[in-house]
């Protein structure tokens, strides 16, 4: 078979041109996430980690749609909740919690939460995925569970209890709340969270209509090896991004 070179994620000589882009990404996040159903209101939010600030992070602005989201909406907040660049107010839900997960994971870039209603859904059983199918095992030994919902979280010290659940892995499941996923792009954390509201989804469908059966121990390690790398979560964003890109342009402005 001939050899097959995916694309890579950017690499960026000037900060200025890392920042624009990883903005552009949010943008489209938040696009697509108001395409497939994902806003509720003013929950929700995406963040980005700033490449010359790496304790500052760009977010949505507070009570906007996430289709409505253009590149000049987004907002630069610093460690302490302040917002320095943008004239609107933050969410005090997204503060809480990615501040906490940007700086318990120095490794990521991206953070995405939103009140989607199969993460939602499955988030009330309090488990975690069973490996199902194909795509739910790029989630096979990476993704946590956080138990203890104690009501909107307005306050750092539960969004570090959170970030400490997450480890190392790439998304939780917030028991009785919802779902969260981290990437070291923004393409991947979007990405990924797009896929485990899918395979809450599937799992849900399954389980209602009957006993499903689970991808054996070994092949699902070997599944996540194949399709739950950051690159992997990178590379599938792409078509999604040249899809918004063509069908609503004016997120770039």
């Amino acid at each position: 078979m001939p050899k097959f070179e995916r694309p890579q994620p950017p690499v960026f000589e000037r900060v200025e041109d890392e920042r624009l882009h990883r903005k552009q990404r949010l943008a489209a996040a938040f696009r697509l996430f108001g395409r497939f159903g994902f806003s509720e209101g003013i929950a929700g939010h995406i963040t980005a980690r700033d490449p010359e600030f790496p304790d500052h992070f760009w977010v949505n602005p507070l009570g906007v749609y996430f289709g409505h989201i253009r590149v000049s909406d987004l907002i630069l907040v610093n460690k302490n909740g302040e917002v320095v660049k943008g004239d609107a107010q933050v969410n005090q839900a997204a503060f809480a919690i990615h501040s906490q997960i940007h700086e318990a994971r120095p490794d990521i870039v991206a953070a995405a939460h939103a009140h989607s209603i199969y993460g939602k859904a499955w988030s009330s059983l309090g488990r975690l995925l069973d490996p199902l199918t194909q795509d739910s095992c790029a989630f096979y030994e990476d993704h946590a569970l956080f138990e203890d919902y104690t009501g909107v979280v307005l306050d750092t010290s539960e969004g570090k209890r959170l970030a400490e659940a997450l480890g190392e892995t790439k998304a939780i499941i917030l028991r009785n709340h919802g779902i969260l996923t981290v990437g070291h792009t923004v393409d991947e954390a979007a990405f990924w969270y797009i896929s485990l509201e899918r395979s809450c989804q599937a799992q849900l469908l399954a389980e209602a209509a009957g006993r499903p059966n689970t991808i054996k121990h070994e092949t699902a390690r070997l599944t996540h090896s194949q399709v739950g790398a950051p690159k992997s979560g990178w590379f599938s964003f792409q078509p999604l991004y040249e899809r918004i890109v063509r069908d609503e342009p004016d997120f770039l402005d």
